[in-house]
C-alpha cells in the first residue's frame, strides 16, 4: 500500500505549444483535480520551452504526463525528465517516440506480420492516379506524427487528393495516404498489464474526426462494444501486441478498424490518451469500475515502477 504522503510533490504537466494545447489544458485540468481529491499533493505545470527549469526549481519528486502530441507524447518531455531523474507516467522514449509516429508504427506492425491498413507516404511530386490506383477509394491522409484527427481528411476523389495532402502537410512533413477500411470503430485502453473494457464508436460524421472527439454531442459509445468473447479476445490480445511492439508501457489506448468481414486493422497507438469528459481511456475505466480518482491514481502509481 502506497499513501499519497509518499508520492510527494506531483507535477501535472498540461498545455504545451503543440497543435493539441487545447485539448491538454482540459486533460490536465481533470487529472490535476482528481489527484488533489484523492489526497495528492499535485501542482498544474503549464509547459514551456523552460519547463525542466521550471520542474528542478518546484523540487517535485514525479510527474504526471498530460500533454498531447509535439513536445509531450513524441519522446522530447520523457527525455528530458530521465536527465533529471524525475519519474513520470506513460511510456519512456522509445515508446512514446514511436507510437506518436503512425509511420513507423505501421512499419513495425507491417514487418512482424500484423495487420495495419496498406498505406503510401506521400509528398508535392506524388501523382494522385498514382496513389488511387495503388489504394483506391475512399482514402485517409494524415499527418505522421499528430492527434486528435488533426490535419486528418477522407478523400473520395482523385481531385480531393492534392487540397488534404496541403492542409496535412502543415502539420507534418510526412504526411501518409492509409487505405479506407469500411466498418466499426473500436478502441481499447490498457493500464499495467490490463486491458480495460473494448468501446465501439459510433459517429453520424464521415469518421471520428476532432468535432467527433471533443464536440459533438451526438457521438455514441458503445461499452461493452457488442463483439462475441472470441472476437475480443483476439481484440484484446492484438491491442496489447501492438502497444508492446512500440515500446509502450504503463497506460495508453489502441485504436482500430473492423471491416465488413470481422478483420481488425490497427490504426494507433496514443501513448497519453485524452482525460476529457469526452475521452475514452475514463469511459472504459468506468466501465471496469475505476471511477477517475481510481484511474489517476493507478496511473500515478505507475511511476514507482522502473522503466524498460
Amino acid at each position: 500500500m502506497v499513501s499519497p504522503e509518499e508520492l510527494g510533490r506531483v507535477a501535472v504537466l498540461l498545455g504545451g505549444w503543440s497543435a493539441e494545447r487545447p485539448v491538454s489544458l482540459k486533460s490536465g485540468q481533470v487529472v490535476l483535480e482528481a489527484l488533489r481529491r484523492r489526497g495528492v499533493d499535485a501542482h498544474a505545470i503549464d509547459a514551456g520551452r523552460d519547463v525542466l527549469d521550471v520542474l528542478v526549481r518546484g523540487r517535485f519528486d514525479r510527474v504526471f504526463i498530460a500533454l498531447h502530441g509535439r513536445g509531450g507524447e513524441d519522446g522530447v518531455i520523457q527525455g528530458g525528465l530521465d536527465l533529471l531523474g524525475l519519474p513520470y507516467t506513460g511510456s519512456g522514449v522509445l515508446g512514446a517516440a514511436l507510437s506518436m509516429d503512425k509511420l513507423r508504427s505501421k512499419c513495425l506492425w507491417q514487418g512482424l506480420g500484423m495487420p495495419t491498413p496498406p498505406f503510401l507516404m506521400l509528398d508535392r511530386e506524388t501523382r494522385a492516379e498514382t496513389v488511387v490506383a495503388e489504394l483506391g477509394l475512399p482514402l485517409m491522409i494524415k499527418p505522421a506524427r499528430e492527434g486528435s484527427s488533426i490535419g486528418m481528411h477522407k478523400v473520395t476523389t482523385e481531385d480531393g487528393l492534392r487540397a488534404a495532402y496541403e492542409d496535412a502537410a502543415r502539420f507534418d512533413a510526412d504526411v501518409l495516404a492509409e487505405q479506407w477500411i469500411t466498418g466499426e470503430e473500436y478502441t481499447v485502453s490498457i493500464l499495467g498489464d490490463a486491458v480495460l473494457p473494448a468501446i465501439r464508436l459510433e459517429t453520424p460524421r464521415e469518421f471520428y474526426d476532432y468535432q467527433a472527439k471533443y464536440e459533438a454531442d451526438d457521438t455514441v459509445y458503445h461499452c461493452p462494444c457488442g463483439l462475441s468473447a472470441t472476437d475480443l479476445d483476439a481484440l484484446n490480445a492484438l491491442a496489447l501486441r501492438a502497444f508492446r511492439t512500440v515500446g509502450a508501457t504503463g497506460w495508453g489506448r489502441v485504436d482500430f478498424m473492423r471491416d465488413r468481414d470481422g478483420r481488425f486493422w490497427l490504426l494507433e497507438v496514443n501513448s497519453v490518451p485524452g482525460m476529457t469528459d469526452h475521452s475514452l481511456v475514463p469511459l472504459a475505466a468506468r466501465a471496469a469500475g475505476l471511477d477517475i480518482e481510481e484511474l489517476v491514481w493507478r496511473i500515478l502509481l505507475t511511476t514507482l515502477e522502473e522503466k524498460p
